[in-house]
Formats: structure tokens, sequence, C-alpha cells
């Protein structure tokens, strides 16, 4: 029976000892599976949003094309008002005395009693009238403005000229009530523009310019007096005078800056025929100089700055005489002629080009687009050192002419602009972003363009850019890349060569949760796995 006994415990523990085993095996599996399973539905969860479908590349094309067009527009803005001074050839720049009240209220008493000394008080209140103080005190002074006008207004030239030059320097201030003071005397200014003295015109054009951004009623009253009318029969009357087409200019500009000038000014200016008067203003008179020509192309701008002027501009040739004058610069610099002053003019004629692309397709601008490229790279290679801004728009310019074009894109890369372009990816400031968007619409086209970025260097450049700190500059990195790598195998092998996936796993380090994705995505699905 003890021997029956001992079996059978030896049986049960046997038997207790393989269920343990079993529960335990068991135990083990289900933690197993639990984990295994986890870690596969995290897994296949950020795969799933990471990894693209059937048609992510062109998906992401898509994205990209869409968000580009809202960069396209990114320099309209009106920040350029100002006032000029127009000094009588008989003044100089030499600051006068601060002139108290009490000795401008005795130049107006003088000034009421008449007498051959006129001239000579009128001089003296000109010179008074520089100073903030003394011209509050002026508009305040009872009948002053009045007297001034009728000056103004009067027979004797001089005396005209004279009281002009007191209202001019009225015109400096910044001050609302010293503008609204100046109404009375604007209709007599807008007479004078179809006058016979040049000297006058010119001295009421810049007068009348200082007004405009002062004040909305003074701007208003102006309009409702028919300032636009006025500004372009001056234009053509005195089309052979740079100076007073100068001053038209500098009015018109000023008057284009205001809020409102989409609605109420831009549209009268564009049915008064003044763009094309100046149109033919731009090229730089080899006597004169480059500010007429500086002027006008700022009015373009200031046009180009509404949908309306940018659509109406673009059908009447603007877009191609803005693009002319910016290849000669463009072929002027790449030989080293540089004249002073010509940034003042490249600016706005860069904006009007690059406001006029942003409204529609580059691909009626025929051969001429093709040779607007290595302008561009020439400008924004010339001016980088000392302007760097400047060569920043030039890249916008670049942008704005290559996202919609894939002629455009294959010129640049058949013209060998391209190791140009990787050589200014350094440079901050907003230059590289920029560039990379160039580079990005290239990479954007077909598989050749993508070969052939990375025959011209861009691999090795792109790693030089995803090093840098700029997050914005590290997504375009990534963007270009995804486009390259996709298209072109030996740029993948290429990149995993530079050292490019250590590259990458660095990246995903970044607080920026689409930069990490976009540099996983790259490394698990684009890179060659046998090189990894």
């Amino acid at each position: 029976m003890a021997n029956e006994r001992r079996a059978e415990e030896v049986v049960l523990r046997s038997i207790s000892g393989l269920a343990v085993k079993l529960w335990a095996t068991y135990f083990i599996l289900f933690i197993y599976i639990v984990f295994h399973a986890d870690a596969m539905w995290r897994l296949s969860s950020v795969r799933h949003k990471a990894v693209p479908q059937g048609r992510s590349l062109e998906e992401f094309k898509l994205k990209r094309r869409e968000h580009e067009k809202v960069l396209r527009s990114a320099r309209k803005d009106n920040l350029l008002v100002s006032k000029r001074l127009l000094l009588c050839e008989d003044e100089d720049e030499t600051p006068m005395d601060a002139a108290s009240g009490d000795q401008v209220v005795h130049l107006v008493q003088k000034l009421q009693q008449s007498g051959q000394e006129k001239e000579t008080h009128l001089k003296a209140l000109s010179g008074s009238l520089r100073n903030p103080s003394a011209q509050t005190v002026f508009i305040k002074h009872e009948n002053s403005m009045h007297l001034l006008v009728g000056l103004l207004s009067g027979s004797q030239a001089q005396w005209r000229l004279l009281a002009l030059q007191c209202l001019h320097e009225l015109s400096q201030s910044h001050q609302p009530n010293v503008t609204l003071a100046c109404v009375p005397a604007t209709p007599y200014l807008l007479t004078y523009l179809s006058g016979q003295s040049t000297k006058l015109t010119e001295l009421c054009l810049y007068t009348l310019g200082n007004l405009c951004p002062g004040s909305d009623v003074v701007r208003d009253k102006l309009l409702a007096q028919g300032i636009i009318p006025a500004l372009k029969n001056c234009m053509e009357s005195q089309r052979s005078n740079l100076a007073v087409v100068e001053a038209v200019g500098f009015t018109l500009s000023q008057l284009l800056q205001a809020k409102d000038a989409a609605e109420k000014i831009t549209p009268a200016v564009l049915a008064s025929g003044l763009p094309s008067l100046l149109r033919s203003v731009l090229s730089p008179d080899p006597q004169f100089g480059l500010a007429p020509a500086i002027e006008c192309a700022w009015c373009l701008h200031y046009l180009t700055c509404s949908t309306v002027g940018s659509s109406a501009l673009r059908a009447d040739g603007t877009l191609s005489r803005c693009s002319s004058l910016l290849v000669a610069l463009g072929g002027a610099v790449s030989k080293g002629t540089k004249e002073e002053g010509m940034e003042l003019l490249v600016w706005p004629l860069l904006r009007s080009v690059g406001n006029l692309l942003s409204s529609g397709p580059p691909g009626d601008m025929g051969s001429q687009g093709g040779d607007l490229l290595p302008a561009l790279c020439a400008l924004a290679r010339a001016f980088l050192p000392s302007h760097p801004a400047l060569a920043l728009e030039s890249a916008w310019v670049l942008n704005n002419l290559t996202a919609d074009s894939s002629e455009l894109c294959a010129a640049l890369l058949d013209l060998n602009l391209v190791p140009e372009l990787i050589q200014l990816l350094p440079f901050s400031q907003g230059i590289n972003t920029m560039l990379l968007r160039v580079l990005g619409n290239v990479a954007h086209q077909t598989n050749r363009s993508c070969s052939q970025l990375a025959r011209a260097g861009l691999v090795p450049a792109l790693c030089a850019t995803l090093r840098m700190s700029e997050p914005d500059v590290v997504a375009l990195s990534l963007e270009v890349l995804f486009m390259l790598v996709a298209g072109c195998p030996q740029a993948a092998e290429e990149f995993v060569g530079q050292n490019g996936v250590a590259l990458l796993e660095a990246v995903q380090y970044n607080g920026d949760g689409e930069i990490r994705q976009r540099a996983a995505h790259l490394l698990e699905h684009h890179l060659p796995a046998h090189l990894l």
C-alpha cells in the first residue's frame, strides 16, 4: 500500500509540475503575443501614416503645388511712403535756426501788409516753416492759410513760386492737422500741372506727393479734384522733361500706396492710360540717370499688388517690358558693370515681375523666360554681399518663374545654372529656403530632372542643409531629398554613401513632428535596404 501511495504521489507531482510548466509556457506565450501584437499595432499604425500608398508621390506633389501658390504671392507690401523736400536753386541744405512762434506770427503780419519787401518775407517764412513747431503756429494763426493761398493764386509769378515753396515746406509735416490745412491750396496745385513753368510744375508735384499719404480726407479730395487725369496729362506733355516725369512717378507712387488703392485708385489709373507712359520711361537715360525709371518702376509694382492691376498689366505687355530690362541689367552685372544705385531700379522690377508671374503661368513669355533665368542668377550673385535682401527677391522671382513651367525647369538644367544655385545654399536670411523651393520645382518635374540634379551635385548640398539649425531649411531639404531619391536610385545610393543614414537618424531628434516623420519615412522606405 505504501509503495502504491508513493507511486501515486510521484505521478501527481509529475502532473502538477507539468501543469505548472504548461501554465508558465501559456503565460509567457500570452505575454509575448500581447506585447508583439501591441508592437505590431504601433508599428503598423506609424507606417500607415508615413508609408505612401500607390499615389503618394503624386499626392505629395499636388499638396506641394497648392502650398507653393500661396508663397508665390508673398511680396505685395506697401511700406515705402516717404516725404520729399525739393530745394530751390538759391537754397542749400544747411539747417536754419529754429524760428519761434512770435517770429512766424511777425512774418505773417508783415506779409499781410503791401510792400516791396514781400518777397523777402516769403523767403524767410519758407525757411521758418521747416520747423515743425513753426508749422503748427502758422496754421493756427488767423487767416494765415488764406493769405498763402491768395499769394499762390495771384498774378505775381515770383510771389506765387515762393508761396508754393512755403506750402511745400508745410507738406513735409507728419501731423494730420497740418496736412488738412493745405487742402484749400490743392485745386491750384493741380491747375499748375498744366502750366508752362516746369519749375512750378515740379514743385507742385512733390507737394502733392507729400500730401497724398497724410490723410484719407486729403487723398479723397485729390481724387475728386481729378489728380489722376492731371498726372496723366502732365506726364504726356512733359515727356521730354525727365525731372518732371520723375516727380509724376513719385506722386503717383505715393497715391497708389493707400490702403484702399486696389478699390479706389488702381482701376482709375489703369483706365487713364498711365501704365503705358510708365513703361516707356523704364529705360535709364544716359545723361539724366536712373531716377525717373526707378519712380515709374515702383508705380508699376504698386499696380501689380492688386489682382485687377496684375491681370491687366500682364495682358498689356508689362511683364515682357520689365523682364527685358531685368535681362539687360543681369547681363550688365555679369560683365562687372554695376551702375551706382542700380539696386534701386532692380528692386521694383523684381517685385513687379514676381507679382505678375504669381497671377498666372509664365508660358506666354516664350524665349524671354529662358533669358531671364541666367539674369536672375547673376543679380542674386552680384547683390548678395551688399544687398542680401535683393538676392532673396531674385530667388523669389526664380521660384515664381519655375513653379508652373516644366520648360523653364528644364532650361535651368540645360543652362547649367543649378551649380550656381547650390553655391548660394549656405546663405541664410531666407535665401537658402527660397532656393530650395526652386530646386524642388525642378525635382518636381520628372525622374530625368532628378538625375540631372544629382549629377549637378545636389546630394552633398542637401547633406549640408540637413545639418542647419533652421527648421524651414531642414523641412525643405527633406522635401527635395524625398523627390530626388524617389526619382533617381543613384541619388539614394549617393546619399547613403555621404553618411545620409546618420543624418536622417539625427534629424529624428528634431522637435518638429512632421520633420521627424519625414526623416523616418525616408529611412524606412526610400533608401536601398542592402546599403543600410
